[in-house]
């Protein structure tokens, strides 16, 4: 993806997620050079990897294969190993309409996937088989709001505004939003995703960004080499 591309999916997305009346906290408007003078004060935001994450899993066709995410906040994974601790974390996402964000599954996060307003959002789902992968034929059973919903395997669960479903780790899913855009909702236990996204196809998590011009706001995965 070009940064142009991706500042200009930024300024779309932040305006769409002020539509809904969800207010941003204050360091998503830092500037490259304020996130490099906070990078001491603020090493939190960095080490839970806090932020913009724009996607097209490096298959450069963003309209038809991507996601808007920012981490609003996320807890640390030594802490789940104590079990006790910030043991959650929470996203605010976007899909386009019919953008699809592939299919996969985590191996430890369980999450809530929320539809915060906008159109439909479908959900694709497949139980795992016992070496984790893809089971064509497990019936699937998933909580909607805290009713159990049964589908076919690679049967699609609808959600309309306000709504939402629990993914618990090994579920795999595919979504796309149908209709028009939707803003998603995540709340989950913490979120690593470096390591904890296992996609069925074999594609990247993150996009390769062509520099055509200077960053608007940092992604999570500038991170490393903007701020070191």
């Amino acid at each position: 993806m070009k940064r142009s591309q991706v500042n200009d999916i930024i300024r779309e997305g932040d305006a769409f997620i002020r539509s809904f009346g969800y207010v941003m906290p204050p360091f998503a408007y830092w500037t490259p050079d304020e996130m490099k003078a906070r990078r001491h004060s603020s090493a939190g935001i960095f080490e839970a990897r806090l932020g913009w994450d724009i996607t097209d899993y490096g298959q450069g066709k963003f309209s038809d294969l991507g996601l808007f995410l920012f981490t609003v906040r996320n807890g640390r994974f030594e802490d789940m190993k104590k079990g006790a601790g910030m043991l959650y974390a929470e996203k605010i996402m976007i899909s386009r309409k019919d953008q699809l964000s592939p299919m996969h599954r985590h191996v430890i996060k369980a999450e809530d996937i929320i539809n915060r307003g906008g159109g439909r959002l479908v959900l694709e789902l497949f139980m795992p088989d016992e070496e984790g992968g893809i089971d064509q034929n497990a019936e699937v059973s998933v909580p909607v709001d805290g009713t159990i919903r049964k589908l076919p395997a690679g049967g699609l669960l609808k959600l309309d505004p306000g709504e939402s479903v629990t993914l618990l780790p090994g579920v795999w899913h595919a979504f796309w939003a149908e209709g028009k855009d939707v803003l998603i909702g995540e709340v989950s236990t913490v979120n690593d995703d470096l390591t904890d996204n296992i996609f069925r196809e074999p594609i990247g998590r993150f996009s390769d960004i062509d520099e055509d011009e200077q960053p608007l706001h940092l992604l999570v995965s500038d991170y490393e080499r903007w701020i070191g």
